[in-house]
């Protein structure tokens, strides 16, 4: 009887642990990475940093690789591996500290989740889906600053902490129902404008069925309701056409996990 209780003890244990690993992984730490709040209106700005980061490798790469529906050509993007790499290793090389302002850190976090989902899908390429790589969201395999971070740590640890919610149409996770991949990097001198524009892109798109009492929207505004506080329909109606009743039933479409390439 004591054996048995001993056995319990010790599989509680390790599946506790097991557990908390892939809570930290999946993304409810920040893995001790800066996250500044944005606070009222978003400005584009790089005059109030400390650092300035350089993404021109990766603007280059997205407009030789993504064309203007946000499709990519990962087989393009294989062939100069070695600029991606090039790329990676200088976001490695950065520090994101709290003297970074809020417009570079967003712009640092975004293109970092975006250029490491290429990554992550062209060593495991080729693939139909994101969701055939194991571990694609709860695996740590992004450095920054010393520690690993996984995708879901970057996404719900880092940059949902940051009070933005229009970052959800930035991150792309290599999927057909996933907001486009920006054919352009991020950077604190434009990114009010890039948020916004791919904003209004997004919930004007086909991803979204939206009517004014029969809404039917993307699974994102399910997965992170909370974000678009206080109200999902007056949120949405910041920038779609149509205008949704704010009494009506909102529904959400099924999610593509296909994966996103030309």
């Amino acid at each position: 009887m004591k054996l048995i209780l001993k056995f319990l003890i010790i599989t509680i244990t390790v599946s506790g642990l097991q557990s908390c690993a892939l809570i930290g992984a999946a993304g409810l730490t920040s893995q001790g990475q800066p996250t500044k709040k944005v606070d009222g209106d978003l400005m584009s700005t790089t005059a109030n940093s400390q650092v300035n980061v350089d993404h021109s490798e990766w603007d280059a790469l997205l407009k030789k690789h993504v064309n203007k529906a946000g499709f990519v050509d990962y087989k393009g993007f294989k062939n100069d591996r070695a600029a991606l790499d090039s790329y990676l290793n200088t976001l490695q090389s950065y520090k994101p500290n709290s003297n970074w302002s809020v417009q570079e850190l967003l712009a640092y976090y975004i293109n970092t989740y975006n250029a490491y989902t290429v990554d992550l899908i062209l060593r495991n390429y080729p693939t139909n889906s994101i969701q055939d790589i194991n571990g694609a969201f709860t695996n740590a395999f992004i450095p920054i600053d010393g520690s690993m971070l996984s995708l879901g740590s970057l996404e719900n640890g880092v940059l949902r902490k940051m009070n933005e919610p229009r970052i959800h149409f930035a991150i792309n996770c290599a999927s057909y129902s996933c907001p486009k991949l920006l054919d352009e990097a991020y950077t604190a001198g434009k990114i009010n404008e890039q948020l916004d524009l791919v904003t209004n892109e997004f919930i004007n798109s086909d991803k979204n069925e939206i009517s004014e009492n029969a809404p039917k929207l993307s699974k994102i505004f399910s997965f992170y309701t909370k974000d678009f506080e206080p109200n999902l329909a007056e949120y949405i109606n910041k920038y779609s056409d149509t205008k949704i009743n704010p009494n009506a039933e909102i529904t959400f479409k099924e999610y593509n996990w296909d994966l996103n390439e030309q």
